[in-house]
């Protein structure tokens, strides 16, 4: 929101969760993404938490402002709940997925919303591209100078969770050698990627006021990094997931980015902070959790190389007591379970198509999984 004198900073009252999912709609038949959405947003006009996105085959959940992850969990699977069964009665199937395996975007139809149509007109092929889905996690925090800070803190554990949410290896009909190509593909918009390392809340300000008064964007919230505040919800906002296709997937990590933002603003208030890393290495390591996903090796501090499994189960097992006190120990337990006993999603589809080179059979086994862990 912006004021005369700058971008007022909405205070949140605790850590509070926000999720946002992004899903594609497919012709149940065809598995082709297909135009649904202004079917689905016609039926659900007076649902807040269902809404439009760039293309008519996309639609995005999100979730009422949440208390703790066990709030998080049953907003998202009513409404998920909705949206699976009016999908059933329409013919529709729904995929939460980083990328379609073989949907092309030129094929696609742009939603008839005028901002969009700005938008493409200004950014051009990058935008037109964007053939992808994530999910958006909202943690709340009391000040824009504590959310500067923790968007900076939160830059070293960006690879976890790209690497723990990686689901999208293949693109446009091919097998991209990537576990994440959503990510490689988002990066090609002109604000997007790695969060600047501002000082400080007045320097956010002083950035975000430059780019608007230059008419580089419209809005604060044509800036997507990676980690961002969002002034206007109070919140630092996580934006490097795909999307997951387990509905309990998507609530742990939603966990462990409320317990990583609750352990960065500790050290705040404590006027204390873990060392931040040299961009390169940042970038060096998010481009190893893009490329391998949990078979990655990442730089730590001291310049070594640890498996990235390493370095997220000691940095899950420090958030315990922090875990504890939000009440989310049993989720970040579970992802610690999951590193050892299941396969990643990314390497699941890899699998299935060294079996079957058939996208279908992939489309239909995520297809289900995702409506069994909602309905189930």
């Amino acid at each position: 929101m912006l004021s005369y004198n700058g971008i007022n900073f909405n205070s949140s009252d605790g850590h509070t969760i926000g999720v946002e999912v992004e899903l594609q709609i497919l012709n149940s038949n065809t598995l082709e993404m297909a135009p649904g959405a202004p079917l689905f947003l016609k039926a659900f006009a007076l649902n807040p938490h269902i809404k439009e996105e760039l293309l008519d085959s996309i639609l995005e959940i999100n979730t009422q402002i949440c208390r703790n992850i066990h709030e998080t969990r049953e907003d998202l699977r009513t409404t998920l709940t909705d949206i699976l069964n009016f999908a059933d009665e329409h013919d529709y199937s729904i995929l939460s997925m980083g990328t379609h395996p073989f949907s092309n975007w030129k094929d696609q139809q742009v939603a008839a919303n005028p901002r969009y149509d700005d938008l493409i007109s200004r950014m051009q092929w990058p935008l037109r591209k964007l053939l992808i889905t994530g999910v958006h996690v909202h943690i709340g925090v009391d000040s824009g100078e504590k959310a500067i800070a923790v968007t900076n803190g939160l830059t070293r554990y960006i690879p976890h969770l790209i690497a723990l949410s990686a689901n999208s290896p293949f693109h446009d009909g091919e097998l991209t050698g990537l576990a994440s190509t959503r990510n490689k593909i988002f990066e090609g918009l002109p604000t997007s990627g790695l969060p600047q390392n501002l000082r400080n809340y007045s320097e956010f300000q002083k950035f975000m006021l430059t780019l608007k008064k230059a008419h580089s964007i419209e809005s604060i919230r044509e800036v997507w990094w990676d980690v961002r505040p969002h002034p206007g919800f109070g919140t630092v906002e996580i934006r490097v997931m795909d999307s997951m296709s387990k509905l309990e997937d998507i609530v742990r990590l939603a966990a462990y980015c409320q317990c990583l933002v609750a352990g960065i603003s500790s050290h705040y208030d404590n006027g204390t902070q873990l060392p931040l890393l040299d961009n390169w290495v940042l970038l060096e390591n998010k481009w190893r959790a893009i490329r391998y996903g949990l078979e990655a090796e990442i730089i730590t501090d001291d310049g070594s190389l640890k498996p990235i499994k390493t370095v997220i189960s000691n940095t899950v097992e420090r958030l315990m007591p922090i875990a504890e006190k939000l009440e989310c120990q049993h989720e970040m337990q579970n992802i610690l379970l999951n590193l050892e006993q299941e396969i990643p999603a990314y390497s699941r589809q890899i699998e299935l198509y060294q079996e079957n080179p058939d996208f279908k059979g992939i489309l239909k086994e995520f297809v289900n999984m995702f409506k069994t862990s909602v309905l189930q």
